[in-house]
């Protein structure tokens, strides 16, 4: 079976995998966009709570204006789901190549570029931007296989008329419950929702505790379990693929473990314990980093691992490049004989102004290789 072939392949449809999919569009390079998810800027979708405004943010004393205005958040603000609304549209009236619900899984090294797999098939690519952005969810590590665990919230709806465990003790935790709570109260649905974190106390700001406290005072039922721990992936008698989280537990002194625990379908979990960062997929595709030392990083701690970059944000691997939120607070710029930390904030102005920079060193290696032929 032949493999599709593109000039680039660009993975991850944030901010900068839409501006770089637009720009390669422009310029008459053959690309596709693909994402994990089920939309664009599936990450702002899932990390901002409802009604939240967006804002057409720049990093301090830059005046570089948006080199994408078609995608730059209107000066008024507006809500993450307006925003949303009209990049969607944006996408399908410029009938971008796009492919949703699309893993990445792995990258061979060929002689004329790259043999990537994803989950829809292999194709062929001499070049590739990663511009996945910071907030890869984390694994629920437990005994067995939980991968049907959610890690984010897709459709609150999905969960009415059902028992609902939410696991994690943060802002995104609270949102999410928040979420589903109206949308059952919407429903006149009573099934609770269960609150597990590892911890025995849930640490929110009181902007999202308010937020919460406003769907409890109408009439969510919520059920707190501090200090939960999952523990089993198991499948029960009928099939159904199950999370069994222990809520209490205690250590006779002859090694018998008495405990109690509540069994939830995985279809009903979702797991919102933080996000891991894309260092381990750079890792995976052997992309170079850097450990900051004391007097060597200003941005970034001691002991964070920063990406080797150039100035036109290809890695040291050729033909890989890296944009967007996964690289920031900061990463080393390679520049002739020298290596410095530059800052990188995790803006959208600051997303789409990368995907310019790397789409038009593209455009210049391309007329380049022509120009040999």
């Amino acid at each position: 079976m032949t493999q599709q072939e593109y000039e680039v392949l660009i993975i991850g449809a944030g901010p900068a995998g839409v501006a770089a999919a637009y720009l390669c569009h422009q310029q008459g390079i053959s690309y596709l966009l693909i994402e994990s998810g089920k939309r664009v800027f599936q990450g702002i979708a899932t990390t901002y709570p409802a009604g939240k405004n967006v804002f057409p943010s720049r990093p301090k004393d830059s005046e570089e204006p948006f080199r994408v205005t078609a995608l730059q958040p209107p000066d008024k603000p507006v809500t993450v789901e307006k925003y949303l609304q009209y990049v969607e549209h944006f996408v399908e009236h410029e009938e971008l190549n796009l492919q949703l619900e699309t893993q990445f899984e792995d990258v061979q090294e060929e002689r004329q570029g790259y043999l990537v797999s994803t989950s829809k098939g292999a194709l062929r690519v001499k070049r590739i931007i990663l511009s996945f952005g910071s907030s890869i969810p984390k694994e629920l590590t437990v005994y067995g296989d939980a991968k049907m665990v959610a890690k984010t919230l897709d459709d609150p709806k999905k969960y009415i008329g059902m028992r609902t465990l939410v696991i994690g003790g943060g802002n995104t935790a609270a949102d999410v419950i928040s979420s589903i709570l109206r949308a059952k109260r919407e429903a006149e649905d009573d099934q609770p929702v269960y609150w597990a974190h590892i911890a025995a106390t849930f640490d929110v700001n009181k902007e999202t505790a308010q937020r919460l406290g406003e769907e409890i005072l109408l009439g969510g039922h919520v059920r707190l379990l501090p200090g939960a721990q999952p523990r089993i992936g198991e499948v029960d008698k009928y099939g159904v693929d199950r999370l069994v989280i222990r809520t209490s537990e205690v250590r006779q002194s002859d090694g018998i473990e008495i405990y109690n625990a509540l069994s939830f379908p995985m279809q009903n979990v979702l797991a919102c314990i933080g996000s891991q960062g894309p260092l381990p997929v750079f890792d995976k595709l052997g992309l170079q980093s850097i450990a900051c030392t004391e007097g060597v990083c200003r941005v970034a701690k001691e002991g964070d691992r920063l990406l080797l970059l150039t100035a036109d944000f290809e890695s040291t691997r050729k033909g890989i490049y890296v944009i967007g939120g996964g690289i920031s607070p900061s990463f080393m710029c390679i520049s002739g004989s020298s290596i410095q930390e530059r800052k990188h904030p995790n803006l959208i102005h600051t997303a789409i102004n990368d995907a310019y920079t790397v789409v038009i060193a593209i455009r210049e290696k391309i007329d380049g290789e022509l120009s040999k032929q």
